[in-house]
């Protein structure tokens, strides 16, 4: 065994939560971080996703708070024209390296150990072992542990496909699309996500015809207009989609009731509107992506897929054909985890967790604020409740009124609401650039028409 490394932090994850987390913290006292993954490179799920792949958000609201992602250029062309970049799954590799290598390495207060797993002991001494020599090192922590694990979800990238596969079908994940080589008769895409939808809209750009595409979807799902959720010149009209949610969720009267007004404003879309939607996992897509999935008109809507046979699919609820010159595509992956919820905040640990309706990396970077500038852990965890991953739409208004009792609950601590005021995670920390718009004007006095009740019906909603 080699020698004991001392560290202040033990960060176990280097993906978006980890390293937002990471940066935080390092931004905001003098810990030391000893960050350790089984993964070769930082990037979490990105060093492994689909290469056709890219956020759903803007460039602008994702990554650590301390390094902007992308250049603040606007697509040009194609179905996202006109909305800022969305940065690729090659971007955001070299953009975690370019975070590590140029901003916490050259601090002197991180070290990183990839290609390693942790473990803690019976007797609570935490080790780490090398996946490329098996060397094992003992890490005395002189503060916490950070679990940034504990949702890590399944991608079918890296997941075996949630039902059987007959010898001879040709069954692939969408990463593997990209490398056929023998052009199938018709294509069957599994899947009700994002990978889904990402496969099916990169194969029509590609100029696979819609008619060749069947989409099994087992679910249909809400998702979140692009257009109201843009940085820079669109910051206005994202505040704006604040006021139609406030407005929703104030006079509606149920949770359905919530989603038709914000689909009748265009805020959330979905592929079929005949079809009650069952999801929402809070993905974002363009109104021309949604024209483009509109054209593929044979969907099977049967449950989940239990088996594919060489010459039929089979479903609880009956079968539908399929053949040897058809390439089935696995995209049914659970991405998102929902264990049970536990304090984030612990004496010798901090379990990364959902706090509130937001963009991916915003809550962890808080909570490493947090974690630096409260040292009472039942203010941090009275601050910071976790929630649950939204998968149903119900979610949407539980992860939206914890949205806004957080931001009731942290306004008794300067640093965390300065700190939210002007971090780049944050979408509406620019809008005072825009004070004088008109629309901004006209949403402020929505919000202040609308943000008591809607917490208030919120709760009725939910009960």
């Amino acid at each position: 065994m080699r020698e004991t490394l001392e560290t202040d932090y033990l960060v176990v994850g280097t993906g978006a939560a980890g390293m937002a987390f990471t940066d935080a913290l390092l931004s905001h006292s003098d810990a030391t971080v000893t960050l350790v993954d089984r993964r070769h490179a930082p990037g979490g799920h990105w060093i492994e996703t689909y290469p056709f792949v890219r956020l759903h958000q803007p460039s602008a609201f994702y990554g650590v708070s301390s390094v902007p992602l992308g250049r603040g250029t606007v697509n040009p062309s194609g179905v996202n024209a006109g909305f800022h970049e969305q940065a690729s799954a090659d971007e955001l590799r070299a953009y975690y390296t370019q975070v590590l290598d140029q901003h916490f390495l050259p601090t002197g207060r991180v070290q990183h150990r990839p290609c390693s797993d942790h473990a803690i002991g019976p007797d609570g001494r935490h080790f780490i072992t090398s996946r490329l020599t098996g060397a094992v090192q003992e890490v005395r922590v002189r503060s916490k542990w950070v679990d940034t694990g504990y949702l890590e979800g399944r991608i079918p990238a890296t997941s075996p496909p949630p039902f059987e596969v007959a010898e001879g079908v040709r069954c692939v994940t969408a990463g593997d699309v990209v490398r056929v080589t023998d052009p199938p008769e018709r294509v069957v895409i599994i899947g009700t996500g994002k990978t889904a939808l990402d496969t099916c809209v990169w194969l029509l750009t590609q100029g696979v015809p819609a008619s060749s595409i069947q989409w099994i979807r087992p679910r249909e799902g809400w998702w979140l207009n692009r257009r109201f959720h843009q940085p820079a010149e669109g910051l206005p009209a994202f505040f704006a989609g604040v006021g139609l949610q406030l407005k929703a969720m104030a006079q509606a009267t149920s949770a359905d009731d919530v989603f038709a007004r914000l689909e009748a404003d265009g805020f959330f879309l979905r592929v079929d509107s005949t079809v009650a939607p069952t999801m929402s996992h809070g993905a974002m897509v363009s109104e021309a992506e949604l024209a483009l999935l509109r054209q593929i008109g044979d969907v099977v809507r049967r449950g989940h897929v239990r088996r594919i046979e060489r010459d039929r699919i089979v479903f609880d609820d009956g079968a539908v054909p399929t053949g040897p010159g058809t390439l089935h595509v696995h995209c049914a992956a659970v991405g998102l985890a929902r264990p049970p919820l536990r304090p984030i905040f612990e004496a010798d640990r901090v379990t990364l967790q959902p706090l509130f309706w937001s963009f991916a990396c915003y809550p962890f970077a808080l909570l490493g604020v947090v974690e630096a500038t409260i040292a009472d852990t039942g203010e941090k965890n009275r601050m910071c409740p976790p929630i649950h991953y939204w998968d149903a739409p119900r979610d949407y208004l539980t992860a939206y009124l914890a949205l806004l009792a957080h931001e009731r609950a942290r306004l008794v601590h300067p640093a965390v609401v300065a700190w939210a005021k002007g971090t780049r995670l944050n979408p509406l920390s620019g809008l005072s650039a825009h004070r004088d718009h008109p629309l901004v004007a006209q949403t402020w006095d929505i919000v202040k028409q609308y943000g008591p009740a809607a917490a208030g019906n919120l709760v009725k909603l939910l009960h």
